[in-house]
């Protein structure tokens, strides 16, 4: 008996990382194919402008690895989230075959040339700033973080603030 007991408790403890290791977020439903992209992006805009942040766009669907494997790397990297909130209010842009968003993605000049997924930064008045193929952010099946995380900063309102030039 005593030996089954130690056995349970055993199994019990080795199973724990595992349960630990399981994300606390859903990767199969990271972008809506219901929304109205387009009513959703203004609202994301205000906010924006509310909190002096730019907008990072992930347009990519549920279907695409790669798109989860972002989502995936970046929040579960303290620096890279903290970096994110900090500095973008973000919205998954749906591309599926439900929904390709088309008239949304011909605004913003055809960010699904690059595949998926795609990021787009807009400031916090809609305009383009920046389109990222993320395939130049890749690092074996995965992101390389230093490259992920300079593009972040250099896309930053921050970076982009004028009085930072001025006596270059």
């Amino acid at each position: 008996m005593l030996k089954l007991v130690w056995t349970c408790g055993l199994l019990l403890l080795l199973a724990t990382p595992a349960v630990k290791a399981q994300s606390h977020y859903d990767l199969e439903h990271i972008y809506n194919p219901a929304a109205n992209a387009e009513a959703d992006l203004e609202k994301v805009l205000r906010q924006a402008a509310r909190e002096h942040k730019h907008v990072l766009l992930q347009v990519g669907g549920n279907w695409c690895i790669w798109c989860k494997r972002l989502y995936r790397f970046v929040h579960d990297d303290a620096d890279l989230d903290t970096l994110l909130r900090k500095n973008y209010v973000v919205y998954h842009l749906n591309y599926s075959k439900e929904n390709r968003n088309l008239p949304l993605l011909q605004k913003l000049e055809y960010p699904q040339r690059f595949g998926f997924p795609v990021l787009v930064i807009l400031d916090a008045k809609g305009r383009r700033l920046h389109t990222q193929n993320t395939a130049l952010l890749e690092s074996a099946d995965s992101y390389d973080k230093e490259k992920l995380q300079d593009m972040l900063k250099q896309w930053s309102p921050a970076a982009l603030d004028p009085a930072h030039y001025v006596h270059q």
